[in-house]
């Protein structure tokens, strides 16, 4: 079987605007998460996010065309960007065995929802032209392939909270079954607006704690009252090992396992034995290897952080079996579809550095989340072989075992 690796990576977030910068912050514990400033909340029961600061669309396509992409495209291109110009891919490279895959949760809700007031106050002639290919899913893909000339598989993931995940599992099937030599991988998501915020708060699943919002955001804590929506993108660079070595590139990994799942059993209400069944599937599939680190899913909801402490302490026998496990979400939220992005550039970077990055907001124990999560600090470790986890409603788990080469 083709051994697939990572040689390019990019990330944007509520802590940072690059893959280094974003990074650093979420080690020290830093918090984007503030005050909603993309709609005004003020009738909210709802009213903080982790929004990405100080970004200008133009920087990654003509002024003039900005207006044709949604937000979540907008910040998928940066992402995408950076991992390309990471990866150093050869001017000589067949751009036809070069592929696209692309993740979000939701898409160009913002689009939508504008889209739908000016039918309701100026009437559907009104419309703008390019609502439809800035809103959907797809579309990620489609402007990051015409941005990098690929012209191999474009293909899309559209599966909630696990999008980013699974966009990563499918480009590397694509790379194993011979559909490519290279894919990039990108997952992006921008749902802070009125309907996404208000739908969320509709459903009980959001923190509302608008008074404290760096403290919001609290996963595995014991007061934990549920998850900060969160925006940002993240791209890597995959291609096939040898192809890699031979071109001198830069390898942060290797992708060992993947594990996929659903849970058939509640639409928003994650169960105990999906996520364990998506974990011991990529477990196995790696080989049963010593875990060093698992980036949690974590979104300091009440259920999930449960559930997922048992899953890991089921697949490995006991808590006293279980490697670190800690959650980033109190650094930048949930960034939903760009979530398992995000988290496996998070991931390679631990890797490189040496690094277990904490859980921040840690401050009442939970007896159903005894794990050692890297509380609130950092911690230097050498790590060979991480694991990634991520969750979406519906019922749909994905999990990523990376290896240090």
């Amino acid at each position: 079987m083709k051994r697939v690796v990572v040689t390019g990576m990019g990330m944007i977030n509520s802590v940072g605007n690059d893959k280094e910068s974003s990074f650093k912050a979420i080690c020290e514990g830093a918090c984007g998460i503030d005050t909603i400033t993309l709609f005004d909340p003020t009738e909210y029961a709802v009213r903080i996010a982790g929004e990405v600061k100080d970004f200008d669309p133009a920087s990654v396509m003509d002024a003039k065309e900005v207006k044709k992409a949604d937000r979540f495209i907008h910040l998928g291109l940066k992402a995408a960007q950076e991992a390309m110009a990471d990866a150093r891919i050869p001017e000589d490279t067949d751009m036809e065995r070069f592929g696209i895959s692309s993740g979000s949760g939701i898409g160009g809700l913002p689009a939508i929802e504008k889209s739908s007031i000016i039918i309701e106050t100026k009437g559907p002639r009104r419309i703008s032209p390019f609502f439809i290919p800035s809103a959907l899913v797809n579309m990620l893909g489609g402007f990051v392939s015409i941005a990098h000339g690929t012209k191999g598989p474009n293909l899309s993931s559209v599966t909630a909270c696990a999008a980013g995940t699974h966009s990563i599992s499918e480009a590397v099937k694509t790379i194993i079954c011979g559909g490519a030599d290279k894919m990039l991988v990108v997952s992006a998501e921008s749902a802070v607006t009125g309907a996404g915020v208000g739908g969320f708060a509709a459903m009980k699943a959001l923190s509302t704690r608008n008074e404290d919002p760096k403290k919001a955001s609290r996963p595995f804590d014991a007061e934990r009252d549920g998850f900060v929506m969160g925006e940002g993108a993240a791209a890597l660079v995959l291609e096939v090992y040898e192809d890699a070595i031979a071109r001198g590139a830069h390898i942060y990994g290797e992708i060992i396992g993947f594990g996929e799942s659903g849970d058939a059993s509640h639409i928003t209400t994650p169960s105990l034995d999906g996520p364990a069944r998506a974990m011991k599937a990529a477990y196995n599939m790696a080989g049963k290897p010593k875990l060093d680190y698992v980036n949690a899913h974590g979104t300091s909801t009440p259920i999930n952080d449960k559930n997922e402490t048992a899953a890991l302490k089921d697949m490995l026998g006991g808590k006293e079996n279980c490697p670190p496990m800690s959650s980033i979400k109190g650094q930048i939220g949930h960034c939903l579809g760009a979530a398992g992005g995000i988290e496996a550039v998070v991931c390679l970077m631990a890797m490189r550095d040496g690094i277990l990055p904490p859980t921040i907001n840690y401050e009442n124990p939970d007896e159903n989340c005894d794990l050692d999560i890297v509380p609130n600090q950092a911690r230097k470790a050498e790590l060979n072989v991480v694991m990634s986890n991520s969750f979406g409603f519906g019922g749909t788990n994905g999990v990523l075992i990376f290896k240090k080469i």
